[in-house]
């Protein structure tokens, strides 16, 4: 998915956009495998066979790049960076989630309160963000906070986010990382931690695609960092479809093919 959004909203090759990104492909008579590499640092892939070679190809094609980390299929994923020596570098993440995907199609129509961003949301955001970074493992401390702000000022930018609303208070939040013709994929689902417990986690990913099939959305992916993510977003119709891996360097390394 972050192939197909990144290349869809960037183009091929790099520019201005961190997440601009330059593509190899695998294959001689059809396309059996696809490489990014994002200006960032970030790699993807999309290769269904998982074949070592063509990973191999990649990491002479990158060789000496600097990366920050990789998602993807979590066996695409480990094969990849095995070929890139990366397999056994330190991480700061490097886990599988369950990936899910539902059909948006008999969506509940009875209404869930939400809106989108709002400038003055900054303070709260960066709050309710630092905590989703050391919830999920990504990052702790100063540079969690440093990463949330970062991540404040890119979803009021991208206009992709909503928060969920009890009365006149937001209290919890959801985005849309990705977003393919008529498929998007759910991110940054948080309900803070005094909020836990109650099912905001489903209402809020429920207005979400709610507002997203109201825009042209016919389905929706995402993954789950932990069980009771993955308990409440089954409670809402989503059905387990394969594993994804998240694999967050510690430190940015050097590409050894």
């Amino acid at each position: 998915m972050f192939l197909r959004s990144n290349l869809a909203a960037h183009g091929v090759g790099l520019n201005a956009n961190e997440y601009s990104s330059r593509y190899f492909i695998w294959g001689e008579d059809r396309v059996q495998g696809v490489f990014g590499l994002s200006k960032k640092g970030y790699l993807m892939v999309q290769l269904p066979d998982a074949e070592t070679e063509a990973a191999e190809c990649f990491a002479r094609m990158i060789e000496d790049e600097t990366v920050l980390g990789m998602t993807g299929d979590a066996h695409q994923v480990e094969v990849t960076l095995g070929a890139l020596g990366l397999g056994q570098a330190k991480y700061r993440l490097n886990h599988d989630e369950p990936l899910y995907r539902r059909d948006l199609h008999g969506l509940t129509e009875a209404p869930v309160p939400y809106r989108d961003l709002r400038a003055d949301d900054r303070a709260r955001l960066h709050t309710w963000f630092t905590d989703y970074i050391e919830d999920t493992g990504q990052a702790a401390g100063e540079e969690a906070r440093e990463l949330a702000a970062e991540r404040v000022e890119a979803e009021l930018t991208a206009g992709r986010a909503i928060v969920l609303m009890e009365g006149d208070a937001p209290v919890a939040m959801a985005s849309v990382n990705a977003k393919v013709h008529d498929q998007i994929q759910v991110g940054g689902v948080f309900v803070p931690r005094k909020n836990r417990n109650r099912g905001l986690g489903r209402r809020v990913t429920t207005a979400l695609m709610q507002k997203a099939k109201s825009e042209g959305a016919a389905a929706a992916i995402l993954f789950a960092n932990n069980a009771p993510a993955a308990r409440a977003y089954e409670a809402i119709g989503f059905q387990q479809v394969g594993w994804y891996k998240v694999a967050l360097l510690q430190e940015p390394q050097r590409v050894l093919s």
